[in-house]
């Protein structure tokens, strides 16, 4: 199986896009640690289509495709995917399986710093889950399973559910507070405790039975 990723920029801006490209620590993965070169194929995902695609450039900085054939695909979560930058062989493995899972959009971020890297006031996703360590009560389930939430909600057009998965040591009560000032629901997925690629997949797992029970 093709190796598969989410493309961080894509040509044309709308519509089905015939270039795309990964940058930052995807591109740098790709050159230093698969060493990609020019002419190897693997699946992309491009504003919301799968493609096979080829590679033409390639730096630490950038890898850009040439989009060919698309592929069949299922429909993609309409999930937004915050994961906190945690050790790099683990971060890789969770937006892999992120990926397969189908989320629409994972966006790394800087934990343990200003609002500025944070970027909370960006977000458009009208639910907006927060996974905190010190949540007791509500658990992810019964957030998602909210009477307003049914299956029907769900508008796989667009990605209205973002999911925010903190570093191994935590949310920082600052960076709680900020979440909790730009209104995102604080949940728990129960009393163990997971390691946080662990609880990307599970959060990401019950909240795609929650849209199509």
């Amino acid at each position: 199986m093709r190796r598969r990723f989410i493309a961080d920029t894509f040509s044309p801006a709308t519509g089905h896009p015939t270039r795309a490209a990964l940058t930052g620590e995807q591109a740098a993965h790709l050159a230093r640690v698969l060493r990609a070169q020019p002419g190897q194929v693997y699946d992309i995902v491009a504003n919301g289509f799968l493609h096979r695609a080829e590679i033409t450039a390639v730096s630490d900085a950038e890898v850009v495709f040439t989009l060919q054939e698309e592929l069949e695909a299922d429909a993609a979560l309409p999930i937004h995917l915050l994961l906190a930058i945690f050790k790099f062989d683990h971060f890789e493995w969770a937006i892999e399986k992120a990926t397969e899972l189908g989320v629409a959009r994972i966006t790394p971020i800087l934990a343990r710093r200003t609002e500025k890297h944070l970027a909370l006031a960006a977000e458009t996703s009208p639910i907006r889950i927060l996974l905190s360590e010190t949540e007791q009560s509500l658990s992810l389930a019964t957030a998602l399973g909210a009477p307003h939430l049914a299956p029907e909600m769900w508008d796989r057009s667009a990605t209205n559910l973002a999911l925010a998965i903190g570093p191994e040591g935590g949310w920082t009560p600052e960076e709680m507070s900020l979440f909790t000032a730009h209104a995102w629901t604080h949940v728990t997925l129960g009393p163990r405790i997971l390691r946080a690629e662990t609880a990307a997949i599970a959060a990401i797992a019950i909240a795609a039975a929650a849209m199509t029970c």
